[in-house]
């Protein structure tokens, strides 16, 4: 049960970082350090939960929930 758990763990952290690298950037990078324009609000920042964006921030934050729960187990002394 154990090893099974393991191997399904190690299989979220690998989609942990595959969703986190198809995200894009929040920040100007050092633009926004001298004085650059921020994001307006436009149709596209005010629909962004229902766009490709949207949904990989919620399956990173599916994916990390299933993570932390899965890490509790597989620490917890009922597994041994």
């Amino acid at each position: 049960m154990k090893t099974a758990l393991t191997i399904i763990f190690l299989v979220i952290c690998f989609i942990i970082c595959i969703l986190v690298m198809c995200q894009e950037s929040k920040d100007n990078g050092l633009g926004s350090l001298a004085g650059g324009s921020s994001a307006a609000d436009t149709y596209w920042s005010k629909n962004k939960g229902r766009s490709k964006e949207g949904m990989l921030v919620l399956a990173t934050a599916v994916a990390v929930a299933l993570f932390l729960i899965l890490a509790l187990v597989i620490g917890s002394k009922f597994l041994n």
